[in-house]
């Protein structure tokens, strides 16, 4: 089975989102405080809501609260730590292992050079791709959510897949939710700090609080989610993920 995961289903995976501008973000930043983690969820073909995660991230820096900013879209293991505050693009992205073709630069870049210009240290926290072959066949990895919390992922790794992947796949798919919401809570948690706010970016499927990565944090950590309204895309993408699974099909 192919194990590498497409834009595509990214997007349809993590859906959840917002109007390109949304007013009072200071406000709404300032409402989720004391928090020891803030996860701020995106859909992430919205432009909109990678404007808002920089203008959070914005308000946190201006407080002095930015602790770290740990990221959905990078692994485990990278991190920006020890670059200078006037690091380059380029450095930065190569300290992270970005990939321009899964996530455009152009989207993030501004939120994760803010946080780099003011010190801040930007940090992988999605689970490596070399572990997703034995996240999908963990089935510990089931114990982790409540029965109806486990279901409600399987439903939505279905309904993320427009209903075409192959029953047999379904509780796999949603072991790799699992373990990437298990791994970005692991990152959260090294990385909050007292008297200060570390933010996760990520889709909004990842922050939610019954599902993602909020089931898997210390109960000694405070944290809050704050995912963005939706906003239609205007893509077929349940076309576009058909053609692809009957491309892979092909001989």
């Amino acid at each position: 089975m192919d194990l590498r995961f497409p834009a595509i289903v990214l997007l349809l995976l993590a859906a959840c989102t917002a109007p390109d501008t949304m007013p009072g973000i200071d406000a709404r930043v300032a409402a989720l405080l004391p928090a020891d983690a803030i996860l701020l969820g995106e859909q992430h073909d919205a432009p909109g809501h990678q404007v808002m995660h920089r203008q959070a991230i914005d308000a946190l820096i201006s407080r002095g609260l930015l602790a770290a900013v740990a990221l959905e879209m990078v692994e485990q293991g990278r991190s920006t730590a020890g670059l200078p505050r006037d690091a380059s693009e380029t450095a930065v992205k190569a300290a992270l292992g970005w990939d321009d073709a899964g996530w455009p630069w152009t989207a993030y870049g501004p939120a994760v050079m803010a946080a780099v210009r003011a010190g801040v240290p930007v940090l992988g926290a999605n689970l490596p791709r070399s572990q997703l072959r034995a996240a999908m066949a963990d089935a510990g990895l089931d114990a982790l959510l409540p029965a109806t919390a486990l279901e409600a992922q399987r439903q939505a790794v279905r309904a993320g897949h427009c209903d075409l992947l192959p029953e047999s796949q379904i509780a796999p798919m949603a072991r790799v939710q699992i373990a990437r919401d298990r791994a970005m809570a692991q990152a959260l948690a090294q990385a909050a700090a007292p008297r200060m706010t570390v933010v996760l970016l990520a889709g909004s499927g990842h922050v939610d609080a019954e599902l993602g990565v909020p089931q898997h944090l210390p109960a000694s950590l405070r944290a809050r989610s704050q995912s963005w309204p939706a906003q239609p895309s205007g893509e077929d993408y349940c076309a576009r993920l058909r053609d692809q699974l009957k491309a892979r099909a092909a001989p």
